[in-house]
């Protein structure tokens, strides 16, 4: 470790296997003089860098010195988190950034604005071939917040602060008004996946790094299942009102590391095993089975760091529209053409359960056959079709009394509007019953294992 013992220090070792991190950069020293620096001690000028294990696997990492400076960036202190992305990318491993800083140091103007910038092109250049992940864990503000929102994911710890404005620079309001850095806030707004005491977010990220492959070549570790592959689940049906529930059942062992929990609740993300290999998850929950502008959002990110990192995505659709409010409008059409691009764009094996509803426009976003899937699966009761058969009913039997509509919504209810019919079209390949999730959902990710398939040549799609 650097010459001093510190908070930052520490933080690698609660994260990473005992006695595995090696330092490295520990006698990089700050060139500039300015404003008296030459004169103060800065060990390892405010950053300590190297890699360690994590469960055996090789980690990056990196933890900024609040004792140093305020943990401030100057030219030197960048180059060396530089140099971690620069491992990474060569080594094929993910990185982890503890974020403690008071940033820019203004001693150093210029050269730590253009070093800077060196992490930001490193962060981008890595993007999609190693996992890159952010733990703020004390001050991150001004142009130290982009690291976070430029990483795959985001923890933070309940005491730090994460914000391009102060919460006090923003006119009409206050820190005590309304505090935009806290975790909570953060949380909400789908710029943090986990949020909680430094305890808790070095448990969840171990967790984490367990499931994730290591770069964007490597295929995932497939642990030893000793859960039963044909093991029934019971009643699913009565969790969908909280899918992140019933993902748990259907998953190895119960286990689900659920990303960016406190954001667009109507959709749930997050990562499982099914038969010892890392499987995406995306669902719809179903207490409010509709999707916003921020559900649509939060589950497009996720479906495309899954493709980028060839991680197979389940995807449990129960929605039958979109949500009714005002301020949804702005954000809503263009997040829902990037859901529905994600999932086009996908590569990986995609799965599909149609566990209740999957109704007109929203259901198309939902993993259908349409949007890509490779294999849809329905329970024997799902509701599949362009509208709920009573709305349907009224159309169809306009002007006449209520015993025609609601024979014209039995007709639809039977002929248009559910799994059988849905299968008699090709857009359902299997109707199954709920306990058997588990098995029929394993079974088709281990027949795409091998699955290739080829795009059209390409620079990079629009949407």
């Amino acid at each position: 470790m650097s010459n001093t013992q510190s908070t930052a220090a520490d933080r690698i070792k609660a994260l990473l296997d005992a006695n595995s991190f090696i330092e490295i950069g520990a006698g990089v020293k700050a060139r500039s003089t300015d404003f008296g620096l030459s004169a103060k001690s800065l060990p390892g000028d405010g950053v300590v860098t190297g890699y360690g294990t994590v469960e055996g696997n090789l980690v990056y990492v990196y933890s900024q010195d609040a004792s140093v400076l305020g943990g401030s960036i100057g030219e030197m202190h960048a180059r060396k988190i530089c140099r971690v992305y620069e491992l990474a990318q060569k080594m094929g491993a993910p990185v982890v950034g503890f974020l403690d800083s008071t940033g820019v140091r203004i001693e150093e103007s210029v050269d730590a604005l253009d070093a800077l910038g060196a992490i930001y092109r490193n962060l981008v250049a890595g993007s999609g071939v190693v996992p890159q992940i952010a733990v703020v864990a004390g001050p991150c503000g001004g142009g130290l917040s982009f690291i976070p929102a430029l990483s795959d994911f985001v923890f933070m710890t309940d005491k730090a602060a994460l914000s391009v404005n102060a919460p006090n620079a923003i006119e009409g309001s206050s820190k005590d008004v309304l505090d935009v850095s806290s975790a909570q806030y953060q949380a909400e707004k789908g710029n943090v996946d986990v949020c909680g005491t430094e305890a808790e977010v070095m448990e969840s990220l171990r967790q984490l790094l367990g499931l994730l492959p290591a770069n964007n070549a490597d295929e995932g570790e497939v642990l030893p299942c000793a859960d039963d592959l044909n093991r029934t689940c019971g009643a699913l049906s009565s969790l969908t009102e909280d899918a992140a529930e019933m993902i748990r059942v259907v998953a190895d062992d119960g286990v689900f590391f659920e990303t960016k929990k406190a954001c667009g609740k109507n959709m749930v993300t997050g990562f499982i095993r099914l038969a010892g290999e890392t499987v995406g998850v995306v669902a719809n929950r179903g207490k409010k089975d509709v999707i916003c502008g921020t559900c649509a959002k939060k589950a497009a990110d996720f479906i495309r760091f899954c493709d980028a990192f060839d991680v197979p995505v389940l995807t449990f659709a129960n929605v039958a529209g979109f949500a009714r409010k005002e301020k949804n409008e702005d954000i809503l059409p263009k997040a829902a053409a990037r859901l529905l691009s994600a999932y086009a764009n996908a590569t990986v094996p995609k799965v599909t359960v149609v566990t209740k509803t999957a109704l007109g426009s929203a259901g198309i976003l939902m993993g259908s056959r349409a949007a890509g899937a490779d294999v849809v699966f329905a329970w024997e009761n799902a509701k599949i079709g362009a509208m709920d058969a009573k709305a349907a009913g009224k159309i169809l039997a306009a002007g006449q009394d209520a015993a025609a509509m609601r024979k014209a919504a039995a007709s639809y209810e039977e002929l248009q509007n559910s799994s059988a019919s849905a299968a008699a079209r090709g857009c359902v390949d299997t109707i199954i019953s709920e306990a058997d999730t588990r098995k029929f959902v394993i079974g088709a990710f281990e027949m795409l294992y091998s699955k290739r398939e080829e795009r059209p040549d390409k620079k990079h799609g629009t949407i």
